[in-house]
């Protein structure tokens, strides 16, 4: 009854924005599409355009739709340019939840009242979305942590009630891709249930907040040394499913560019540290924060770590294999080099498009689409187009869309929007293309090979000393199958020659173990 109940509202919502109308046009003439105009007549919103009545249904539908509003609109190989562009403007706010509530939560995640936890303790919100909202505070000291003594901490708070309206819209969207998937070759081709299963995943993480603390946790790690990003300090001991308290940034949004001119902040060096910063996250560590809008991102304007950008709430990150960077990078390196026969190469080597593909066509499509973009500023060029250009080509030669990739495609779309609000004049492919070759020559050069080396050298030094053990074993297994098969004759003179090859093997084995272990010494000793 509940799931019968949101379809009515879903139903409802839809004609009230004109967005029955746009189903109608796509249905073959009979009952269905004859019913629909009959219904269509009333609409409201059918005077409105298609890209913003569909907008304006997911706004209403709330928080869910507009995150996957938010994902559609990176899929231009899914979806028209006007609806894609449209889609872009979502803005994932919502009113906050009662002051009193969010006290209630905080109390019953910490297990103490408020007042006992913080000096101070701002009721208002600062900031509030659709799936948690934000207060500052300043942290009391305790007999465990001193050091906590006046720490202005950021304490965000999940959004009450929000799990079971999430699980229910997920369960109708699930019934919508397979529609979708039988009705047509790109339906299957677009993968919608993989797509929909794909936000689910991180819809989910994204309801846990100790997942984000520990996300957050990872990336400042991975970045605790950096000059040119900041990420928040969690405090463990206050961090729970449902409240997590971090470390209080100072800064103003990217967005606020007047603001940021006027302190004297070198935009051209924040541009081409912010497209440095993205692909060192995906190809160096393979996993990147994927909710870079301005309202997430700060600059930091404190003397001693002026025009550093300060990263916020990781809730959504993206995270990839060593197969998939590896693709990706070799992908991007080739577009630098406008190798385009490497990049037809590589995407028939992937096995995402048919095998039968003929690389020279591949190859010719691929041009005609980049070319036209190199050597231009970013102020001339839209990478939205070059990636909507390239999915349209993807579907002519049925190239198969890989979920694990949205993340990364809207992320990057996003990066190329900072990129180009803080300086129109980047050369992005000049700026990327650095990273990348050393990326590549890290992994597949000398110093790859040495680091492999490093990382397989435990399991080697297990294996090692068996070796003798299980060649003399294989040696016996041989004796018995020898004597069944040949007799005892056949046996002596199997043996023989066996034992003569478990030699040879035995001291080549040795050999390499003691080169090996004596090569790992040897980098461990210049190393330290």
């Amino acid at each position: 009854m509940r799931r019968i109940a949101r379809l009515c509202f879903i139903f409802f919502t839809a004609w009230r924005y004109g967005l029955l109308p746009l189903l109608r046009d796509i249905l073959r003439p009979g009952i269905s599409r004859g019913a629909l105009t009959v219904i269509c007549w009333m609409s409201p919103g059918s005077n409105l355009p298609r890209g913003a009545r569909i907008r304006l249904t997911l706004e209403a539908l709330g928080p869910i739709f507009v995150k996957f509003g938010q994902v559609l609109s990176t899929r231009r190989d899914l979806l028209p340019e006007d609806i894609s562009n449209e889609l872009a403007k979502l803005q994932d706010q919502v009113p906050p939840f009662s002051n009193e509530e969010s006290r209630r939560l905080i109390e019953a995640d910490l297990g103490q009242p408020i007042e006992d936890v913080f000096i101070s303790f701002d009721a208002t919100p600062v900031a509030s979305a659709s799936v948690a909202q934000v207060h500052f505070g300043v942290l009391r000291a305790t007999e465990k942590h001193p050091e906590w003594a006046h720490k202005e901490v950021a304490i965000k708070v999940l959004r009450p009630g929000i799990l079971p309206v999430i699980e229910g819209d997920l369960a109708l969207m699930y019934d919508l891709a397979k529609v979708i998937e039988k009705s047509s070759e790109d339906g299957r081709r677009l993968k919608p249930r993989e797509n929909v299963r794909e936000f689910d995943t991180y819809l989910h993480d994204e309801l846990d907040l100790m997942r984000e603390a520990a996300n957050a946790s990872q990336l400042r790690r991975y970045f605790v040394n950096s000059e040119k990003l900041m990420i928040p300090e969690m405090y463990w001991d206050l961090c729970h499913t449902n409240v997590i308290v971090m470390e209080r940034m100072h800064g103003i949004s990217i967005g606020r560019t007047a603001e940021l001119h006027a302190a004297g902040v070198d935009f051209k060096k924040l541009a081409a540290d912010g497209v440095e910063i993205f692909f060192t996250q995906v190809f160096e560590y393979g996993f990147f924060h994927a909710d870079m809008h301005p309202g997430n991102i700060m600059i930091s304007l404190e003397s001693d770590t002026f025009g550093r950008f300060i990263s916020l709430d990781f809730g959504i990150v993206g995270a990839l294999s060593e197969s998939d960077k590896n693709y990706l990078a070799l992908n991007f390196l080739a577009f630098f080099n406008r190798d385009y026969r490497r990049v037809a190469e590589l995407h028939i080597e992937s096995g995402w498009v048919p095998a039968n593909t003929r690389v020279e066509e591949l190859e010719g499509a691929v041009r005609s689409v980049c070319e036209p973009y190199f050597d231009r500023p970013l102020k001339e060029i839209s990478l939205g187009i070059v990636l909507m250009r390239l999915f349209q080509t993807s579907r002519r030669f049925k190239v198969e869309i890989q979920p694990q990739l949205t993340l990364l495609q809207k992320t990057l779309l996003n990066v190329e929007g900072l990129a180009r609000q803080l300086d129109p004049d980047l050369d992005l492919w000049k700026t990327a293309k650095p990273i990348l070759e050393k990326w590549v020559s890290k992994q597949l050069g000398w110093s790859g090979l040495i680091d492999g080396l490093k990382q397989e050298a435990p399991t080697w030094a297990k294996i090692l000393p068996t070796l003798p053990r299980l060649i003399a074993e294989s040696m016996a297994q041989n004796r018995h199958q020898l004597k069944d098969q040949n007799g005892e004759l056949e046996v002596l003179k199997a043996l023989l020659l066996e034992e003569r090859r478990t030699h040879k093997l035995l001291v080549g084995a040795l050999l390499f173990a003691g080169g090996f272990l004596a090569g790992i010494l040897i980098i461990s000793l210049g190393i330290h």
